[in-house]
Protein backbone atom coordinates (compact mmCIF):
# COMPACT_ATOMS: atom_id res chain seq x y z
CA UNK A 1 0.00 0.00 0.00
CA UNK A 2 0.97 3.84 -0.79
CA UNK A 3 2.40 5.69 1.57
CA UNK A 4 0.82 9.17 1.78
CA UNK A 5 4.06 10.98 0.51
CA UNK A 6 4.20 8.13 -2.42
CA UNK A 7 0.57 8.78 -2.69
CA UNK A 8 1.37 12.97 -2.71
CA UNK A 9 3.67 12.19 -5.74
CA UNK A 10 1.33 10.49 -7.59
CA UNK A 11 -0.94 13.23 -7.72
CA UNK A 12 1.59 15.82 -8.17
CA UNK A 13 2.85 13.04 -11.67
CA UNK A 14 -0.52 12.86 -12.98
CA UNK A 15 -1.30 16.44 -12.69
CA UNK A 16 2.04 16.71 -14.80
CA UNK A 17 0.73 14.45 -17.47
CA UNK A 18 -2.52 16.49 -18.13
CA UNK A 19 -1.19 19.48 -18.61
CA UNK A 20 -3.50 22.17 -18.02
CA UNK A 21 -6.69 21.77 -15.87
CA UNK A 22 -10.03 23.69 -15.19
CA UNK A 23 -10.68 23.47 -10.96
CA UNK A 24 -13.91 23.06 -10.22
CA UNK A 25 -13.40 25.10 -7.08
CA UNK A 26 -15.78 25.42 -4.11
CA UNK A 27 -13.20 26.39 -1.49
CA UNK A 28 -13.69 23.29 0.60
CA UNK A 29 -10.58 21.16 2.01
CA UNK A 30 -10.83 18.79 -0.92
CA UNK A 31 -10.76 21.15 -3.71
CA UNK A 32 -8.53 23.95 -2.52
CA UNK A 33 -5.98 21.51 -1.77
CA UNK A 34 -6.70 20.69 -5.55
CA UNK A 35 -6.25 24.03 -6.35
CA UNK A 36 -2.89 24.86 -4.47
CA UNK A 37 -1.20 21.59 -5.57
CA UNK A 38 -2.44 22.13 -9.28
CA UNK A 39 -1.24 25.82 -9.38
CA UNK A 40 2.48 24.68 -8.30
CA UNK A 41 2.77 22.41 -10.85
CA UNK A 42 1.37 23.96 -13.58
CA UNK A 43 1.39 27.57 -13.04
CA UNK A 44 -1.46 30.00 -15.59
CA UNK A 45 -2.15 26.80 -16.97
CA UNK A 46 -4.42 25.55 -14.11
CA UNK A 47 -7.54 27.64 -13.38
CA UNK A 48 -10.48 27.74 -10.52
CA UNK A 49 -14.21 27.75 -11.55
CA UNK A 50 -16.18 28.48 -8.81
CA UNK A 51 -19.84 27.89 -9.21
CA UNK A 52 -21.95 30.64 -7.31
CA UNK A 53 -25.48 29.86 -6.73
CA UNK A 54 -28.92 29.53 -4.58
CA UNK A 55 -26.94 26.61 -3.22
CA UNK A 56 -23.66 27.80 -2.18
CA UNK A 57 -23.54 29.48 1.03
CA UNK A 58 -22.18 33.05 0.69
CA UNK A 59 -19.36 32.71 2.55
CA UNK A 60 -18.06 30.29 0.61
CA UNK A 61 -18.18 32.04 -2.38
CA UNK A 62 -16.41 34.90 -0.92
CA UNK A 63 -13.59 32.39 0.38
CA UNK A 64 -12.94 31.00 -2.60
CA UNK A 65 -12.64 34.19 -4.13
CA UNK A 66 -10.42 35.11 -1.78
CA UNK A 67 -7.89 32.19 -1.70
CA UNK A 68 -7.42 33.01 -5.71
CA UNK A 69 -6.53 36.35 -5.01
CA UNK A 70 -3.86 35.29 -2.33
CA UNK A 71 -2.89 32.79 -4.25
CA UNK A 72 -2.91 34.88 -7.88
CA UNK A 73 -4.57 31.98 -9.47
CA UNK A 74 -7.22 32.99 -12.22
CA UNK A 75 -10.48 32.23 -11.25
CA UNK A 76 -13.96 32.46 -13.19
CA UNK A 77 -17.14 32.85 -11.73
CA UNK A 78 -19.94 30.79 -13.10
CA UNK A 79 -23.59 32.36 -11.62
CA UNK A 80 -25.93 29.88 -12.21
CA UNK A 81 -29.97 29.60 -11.14
CA UNK A 82 -30.16 26.06 -10.24
CA UNK A 83 -33.82 25.93 -8.98
CA UNK A 84 -34.47 26.90 -12.76
CA UNK A 85 -32.90 23.93 -14.08
CA UNK A 86 -35.76 21.26 -14.48
CA UNK A 87 -37.28 19.01 -11.71
CA UNK A 88 -34.34 20.28 -9.21
CA UNK A 89 -36.66 21.85 -6.95
CA UNK A 90 -38.94 19.00 -6.67
CA UNK A 91 -35.79 17.42 -5.34
CA UNK A 92 -35.68 13.68 -6.50
CA UNK A 93 -33.44 11.60 -5.08
CA UNK A 94 -31.54 11.75 -8.23
CA UNK A 95 -31.16 15.84 -7.52
CA UNK A 96 -26.88 15.80 -6.85
CA UNK A 97 -26.95 13.98 -10.62
CA UNK A 98 -29.24 16.30 -12.44
CA UNK A 99 -27.66 19.20 -10.91
CA UNK A 100 -23.75 17.75 -11.47
CA UNK A 101 -24.67 17.17 -14.70
CA UNK A 102 -25.42 20.46 -15.05
CA UNK A 103 -22.83 22.35 -13.67
CA UNK A 104 -19.91 20.68 -14.94
CA UNK A 105 -21.69 20.65 -18.85
CA UNK A 106 -21.27 24.24 -18.26
CA UNK A 107 -17.79 24.17 -16.67
CA UNK A 108 -16.66 21.89 -19.88
CA UNK A 109 -17.73 24.85 -22.13
CA UNK A 110 -15.63 27.32 -20.23
CA UNK A 111 -12.71 24.99 -19.81
CA UNK A 112 -13.04 24.42 -23.83
CA UNK A 113 -13.14 28.40 -24.72
CA UNK A 114 -10.33 28.77 -22.60
CA UNK A 115 -8.21 26.08 -24.12
CA UNK A 116 -8.34 24.08 -20.95
CA UNK A 117 -8.16 20.47 -21.73
CA UNK A 118 -9.05 18.83 -18.80
CA UNK A 119 -11.50 19.78 -15.81
CA UNK A 120 -10.59 18.03 -12.48
CA UNK A 121 -12.97 18.08 -8.87
CA UNK A 122 -12.12 17.48 -5.51
CA UNK A 123 -13.79 14.39 -4.85
CA UNK A 124 -11.20 11.44 -2.68
CA UNK A 125 -11.30 7.73 -1.93
CA UNK A 126 -13.94 8.21 1.36
CA UNK A 127 -16.75 9.62 -1.25
CA UNK A 128 -17.82 5.92 -2.55
CA UNK A 129 -18.68 5.07 0.82
CA UNK A 130 -21.73 6.98 0.72
CA UNK A 131 -25.23 7.50 -2.25
CA UNK A 132 -23.20 9.64 -4.60
CA UNK A 133 -25.32 10.24 -7.49
CA UNK A 134 -23.49 13.45 -8.96
CA UNK A 135 -20.18 10.61 -9.25
CA UNK A 136 -22.46 9.00 -12.08
CA UNK A 137 -22.65 12.26 -13.50
CA UNK A 138 -18.94 13.10 -13.44
CA UNK A 139 -18.08 9.80 -15.06
CA UNK A 140 -20.34 10.48 -17.86
CA UNK A 141 -19.21 13.48 -18.63
CA UNK A 142 -15.34 12.44 -18.24
CA UNK A 143 -14.19 15.10 -15.29
CA UNK A 144 -11.02 14.17 -13.70
CA UNK A 145 -10.91 13.18 -10.11
CA UNK A 146 -7.45 13.20 -9.44
CA UNK A 147 -7.14 12.77 -5.42
CA UNK A 148 -9.18 9.27 -6.47
CA UNK A 149 -6.77 8.60 -8.92
CA UNK A 150 -3.98 9.21 -6.31
CA UNK A 151 -5.83 6.86 -3.76
CA UNK A 152 -6.02 9.87 -1.11
CA UNK A 153 -8.62 9.79 1.64
CA UNK A 154 -10.08 12.89 3.42
CA UNK A 155 -7.45 12.33 6.61
CA UNK A 156 -4.29 12.13 4.29
CA UNK A 157 -5.46 15.11 2.30
CA UNK A 158 -6.02 17.33 5.37
CA UNK A 159 -2.88 15.94 6.43
CA UNK A 160 -1.01 17.32 3.40
CA UNK A 161 -3.10 20.45 3.35
CA UNK A 162 -1.41 21.31 7.07
CA UNK A 163 1.98 20.91 5.11
CA UNK A 164 1.02 23.43 2.59
CA UNK A 165 0.13 25.77 5.48
CA UNK A 166 -2.86 25.67 3.93
CA UNK A 167 -5.78 27.53 6.52
CA UNK A 168 -8.38 24.55 5.27
CA UNK A 169 -6.43 21.74 6.63
CA UNK A 170 -9.13 21.46 9.84
CA UNK A 171 -12.30 23.08 8.46
CA UNK A 172 -15.03 20.99 8.91
CA UNK A 173 -16.80 19.11 5.73
CA UNK A 174 -19.76 20.89 4.57
CA UNK A 175 -21.80 19.34 1.32
CA UNK A 176 -24.19 21.99 -0.79
CA UNK A 177 -27.33 23.55 1.13
CA UNK A 178 -30.10 21.48 -0.50
CA UNK A 179 -28.38 18.16 0.76
CA UNK A 180 -29.81 19.71 3.92
CA UNK A 181 -33.25 18.57 2.59
CA UNK A 182 -35.74 15.58 2.64
CA UNK A 183 -35.83 13.90 -1.01
CA UNK A 184 -39.10 15.41 -2.21
CA UNK A 185 -39.28 18.03 -0.38
CA UNK A 186 -39.72 21.28 -2.45
CA UNK A 187 -36.60 23.63 -2.14
CA UNK A 188 -37.09 27.21 -2.36
CA UNK A 189 -34.79 29.98 -2.12
CA UNK A 190 -36.69 31.21 0.76
CA UNK A 191 -36.11 27.91 2.86
CA UNK A 192 -32.16 27.81 1.39
CA UNK A 193 -31.51 30.90 3.43
CA UNK A 194 -33.32 29.99 6.34
CA UNK A 195 -31.37 27.14 6.37
CA UNK A 196 -28.33 29.39 5.64
CA UNK A 197 -28.69 31.77 8.43
CA UNK A 198 -29.52 28.98 11.06
CA UNK A 199 -26.64 27.72 10.40
CA UNK A 200 -24.43 31.07 10.05
CA UNK A 201 -25.76 31.67 13.85
CA UNK A 202 -24.48 28.00 14.79
CA UNK A 203 -20.86 28.94 13.21
CA UNK A 204 -21.06 32.37 14.86
CA UNK A 205 -21.51 30.57 18.31
CA UNK A 206 -18.31 28.47 17.61
CA UNK A 207 -19.76 25.06 16.83
CA UNK A 208 -17.41 23.10 14.10
CA UNK A 209 -19.10 20.11 12.91
CA UNK A 210 -23.14 20.55 11.99
CA UNK A 211 -26.03 20.72 9.85
CA UNK A 212 -29.18 22.23 10.25
CA UNK A 213 -31.90 19.50 8.94
CA UNK A 214 -35.06 20.83 7.12
CA UNK A 215 -38.28 19.13 7.29
CA UNK A 216 -40.41 22.12 6.17
CA UNK A 217 -40.85 23.87 8.72
CA UNK A 218 -38.90 21.83 11.56
CA UNK A 219 -34.82 22.86 11.90
CA UNK A 220 -32.97 19.39 13.22
CA UNK A 221 -29.78 20.69 14.45
CA UNK A 222 -27.15 17.75 14.65
CA UNK A 223 -24.08 18.61 16.00
CA UNK A 224 -21.39 16.74 17.79
CA UNK A 225 -22.74 14.96 20.96
CA UNK A 226 -19.45 16.52 22.96
CA UNK A 227 -21.26 19.89 22.37
CA UNK A 228 -24.81 18.93 23.23
CA UNK A 229 -24.23 20.98 26.78
CA UNK A 230 -22.91 23.98 24.86
CA UNK A 231 -26.08 24.14 22.49
CA UNK A 232 -28.60 23.65 25.69
CA UNK A 233 -27.11 26.60 27.32
CA UNK A 234 -27.86 28.42 24.03
CA UNK A 235 -31.02 26.97 23.71
CA UNK A 236 -33.15 29.87 24.41
CA UNK A 237 -30.98 32.48 22.16
CA UNK A 238 -31.25 29.75 19.23
CA UNK A 239 -34.73 28.79 19.34
CA UNK A 240 -35.69 32.55 19.02
CA UNK A 241 -33.15 33.31 16.63
CA UNK A 242 -34.37 30.10 14.08
CA UNK A 243 -38.10 31.30 14.78
CA UNK A 244 -37.32 34.63 13.41
CA UNK A 245 -35.66 32.99 10.26
CA UNK A 246 -38.69 31.10 9.46
CA UNK A 247 -39.15 27.70 11.32
CA UNK A 248 -42.20 27.27 13.27
CA UNK A 249 -39.64 24.14 15.73
CA UNK A 250 -36.33 23.83 16.72
CA UNK A 251 -35.14 20.58 17.47
CA UNK A 252 -31.83 18.40 18.17
CA UNK A 253 -31.09 15.46 16.75
CA UNK A 254 -30.54 13.09 19.51
CA UNK A 255 -27.82 10.73 17.23
CA UNK A 256 -25.52 13.99 16.62
CA UNK A 257 -23.62 14.71 13.48
CA UNK A 258 -23.07 12.66 10.72
CA UNK A 259 -23.07 12.67 7.04
CA UNK A 260 -25.82 11.47 5.07
CA UNK A 261 -28.31 11.27 7.44
CA UNK A 262 -30.78 12.22 4.88
CA UNK A 263 -29.78 9.27 2.57
CA UNK A 264 -31.24 6.92 5.42
CA UNK A 265 -34.08 4.64 3.77
CA UNK A 266 -32.99 5.00 0.43
CA UNK A 267 -32.76 1.73 -1.57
Amino acid sequence: MATIEEKFENLKEYLRELGNVAVAFSSGVDSTFLLKVAHEILGEKAVAITASSEFFPARDIEDAKNFCLTENIRQIILNEEILKIENIKNNPQNRCYICKKNLFSKIKTIAAENNLAHVVEGSNMDDNSDYRPGMKAIAELDIKSPLRHAELYKNEIRQLSKKLNLSTWDKPAFACLASRFVYGENITTEKLEMVERAEELLRGKNFKQFRVRIHDKLARIEILPSDFEKLLKLREEIVQSFKNYGFDYVSLDLQGYRTGSMNIGLN
